[in-house]
């Protein structure tokens, strides 16, 4: 496996993952979070991006796309290199992410709806994220 071409796939992958969440928390879902949440609990989502929120959502998508690429690169020698191999990592980060956001749902924080929104916004993120991030991941010069 390449230490390097893992972190610095990652980061693409990071990068990537950051400017969808940006797209569809503050254009496409947003408003919508903002009222479900505020339903839940009145003033958790500005709690929530206030202080160090909103930066420590930046530093769990690189944390992400790291990992989503280690995935890649640790299943790539079994499958093949490629964007098929890519798709498989981002299926397997987006189920664990639905599952992770599935508690949301059962506590009444977001609806059905929104999960499902996110469900398949999430898959274009990790998809989207994971092929970008495999492109740049290589065996040459392994560390």
């Amino acid at each position: 496996m390449n230490t390097k071409k893992v972190l610095i796939g990652g980061i693409a992958a990071g990068v990537v993952m950051n400017i969808i969440d940006y797209v569809v928390n503050m254009f496409i879902l947003g408003a919508r979070m903002k009222a479900e949440s505020d339903a839940f609990k009145p003033g958790l989502a500005d709690q929530m991006m206030q202080g160090a929120g909103p930066i420590t959502y930046i530093v769990m998508d690189f944390i992400l796309g790291i990992a989503l690429v280690w995935t890649y690169a640790a299943i790539r020698p079994r499958f093949g290199p490629g964007i098929r191999t890519a798709t498989y990592a981002a299926v397997l980060f987006w189920i664990l992410a639905g599952v992770f956001l599935s508690g949301y749902l059962h506590m009444g924080m977001m609806s059905q709806g929104l999960w499902w929104s996110f469900a398949f916004l999430g898959l274009v993120n990790f998809l989207v994220s994971a092929w970008v991030g495999a492109r740049v991941y290589s065996e040459d010069s392994v560390t």
